[in-house]
């Protein structure tokens, strides 16, 4: 999935040559925080499982991931303007890095333990994010930090894209290393996750220790800016494109995460696939596989194409193939739901840059509210678990259908923004 950063910084000045180190590390970075966030959609059906929840239960993972997105992301502007943005993102690293840890013990202790986890984890990397973004646009020249961003949110993609297959080998009991023919316990099950969390832990301590010692360029906060490092002004909320664009993106977010969050369990009911808990873990690859391919495709047609009407294609393709997955059965309802998320590829840069057009001096604060706005991810799938509680697992799908309905709108309404055919 792809993230931008909470905070939008602009630079007083700009490196000088000697920046591939940094900027290696940095992408490496991207990568480790889309490979965290993707294996959540391994872990929700594994402690299902072993704790027999039902789903509004096994939800409470994304609330509390994604929640610490809404929660921490002013917290994180506080800390990253008091002790600077290298330091800052080293914080985040460690604190991710924590939680990673705290799945050691959450295996021998209870669900509790693992939320909390979830919660320590994801505020780690919400840090990382405030703190990490502006360092891509400084590592060059001005005119190519786009290129440089497109780089490193590609690597964002490889790692989600990559997450759920490793998973699947390395966690979920049909795939997970263990003598053939032996039945893991409840408690084995649990310990599944020790492994490679502590691997995660050690990868996300060793980025931190390389991101101390590497030499940075400054980056001056830029104070009229704001954006989500101050209290943000209900002014800006007047803009209504920027209002609608930030239900969008929580309703984005939110359609995305329950898809990714519900996919495996829908690839196990009988009357779709019938498949293990492991090897459906390899088709959530192929959705968010989907995304990662998506745009590149977007990038070459939207130089062509109006983005509110390319949003509001996607939308109704994406709304199409829910619908059949709702009512089909088989192959056809398996791959309409992991074709998604190649129609899910342009939504969030689309959707944030349409948002935040002509915001001008209120840019910043702008990209805090769509940023918090993330917190979709936490609500949506916990409604969808409340419908797959009470009607069905494939019918809850109605709610991320609906969520692509409000895209759908929101791309018509704006289809004519950009009338000189700018690329997003």
């Amino acid at each position: 999935m792809e993230h931008v950063a909470p905070a939008t910084v602009h630079p007083h000045a700009h490196a000088e040559g000697g920046n591939t180190v940094p900027l290696i590390i940095i992408t490496l970075l991207f990568f480790m925080w889309g490979l965290l966030t993707s294996l959540n959609d391994v872990l929700i059906p594994h402690l299902k499982s072993i704790y027999t929840l039902n789903y509004v239960q096994a939800m409470l993972v994304q609330f509390c991931f994604f929640g610490a997105y809404f929660i921490v992301s002013l917290p994180a502007g506080m800390l990253i303007k008091k002790i600077g943005y290298q330091r800052g993102a080293v914080s985040g690293l460690v604190l991710a890095a924590a939680g990673c840890a705290l799945f050691f013990p959450a295996s021998t202790s209870g669900y509790a333990l693992f939320l909390l986890a979830f919660f320590v984890l994801a505020s780690g990397i919400t840090i990382l994010q405030v703190a990490a973004n502006p360092f891509v646009t400084v590592l060059g020249a001005p005119a190519t930090a786009s290129s440089r961003l497109t780089l490193t949110q590609a690597f964002n993609s490889l790692g989600t894209t990559i997450a759920p297959a490793l998973g699947g080998v390395l966690i979920l009991a049909e795939g997970a290393p263990a003598v053939a023919g032996i039945v893991r316990s409840k408690a084995e099950e649990a310990a599944a996750v020790q492994g490679p969390y502590l691997a995660l832990a050690a990868a996300l301590l060793a980025l931190a220790m390389l991101f101390a010692l590497v030499r940075l360029p400054k980056i001056m906060h830029a104070d009229e800016e704001g954006g989500a490092m101050s209290s943000v002004s209900t002014g800006v909320l007047a803009h209504r494109h920027l209002l609608l664009g930030a239900i969008g993106i929580f309703l984005y977010v939110g359609g995305e995460v329950s898809i990714g969050s519900f996919l495996i369990n829908f690839l196990g009911e009988a009357n779709i696939a019938g498949l293990s808990h492991g090897d459906a873990a390899h088709y959530v690859s192929y959705y968010w596989g989907g995304a990662m391919i998506g745009r590149f495709i977007g990038f070459a047609v939207m130089r062509y194409i109006s983005p509110g009407k390319a949003l509001a294609f996607n939308a109704t393709a994406s709304i199409i193939l829910i619908l059949l997955a709702i009512f089909g059965h088989g192959q056809l309802a398996m791959w309409s739901i992991i074709a998604v998320g190649l129609f899910n590829s342009i939504m969030f840069p689309t959707i944030f840059s349409m948002a935040l057009h002509k915001l001008g001096k209120q840019t910043g604060q702008g990209s805090g509210i769509l940023c918090m706005a993330i917190v979709g991810g936490a609500l949506v799938p916990f409604a969808q678990g409340l419908l797959a509680d009470t009607i069905g697992l494939q019918q809850s799908f109605f709610v991320p259908a609906a969520c692509y309905v409000f895209i759908l709108y929101f791309g018509l309404k704006y289809a004519g923004m950009y009338h000189n055919k700018e690329t997003v």
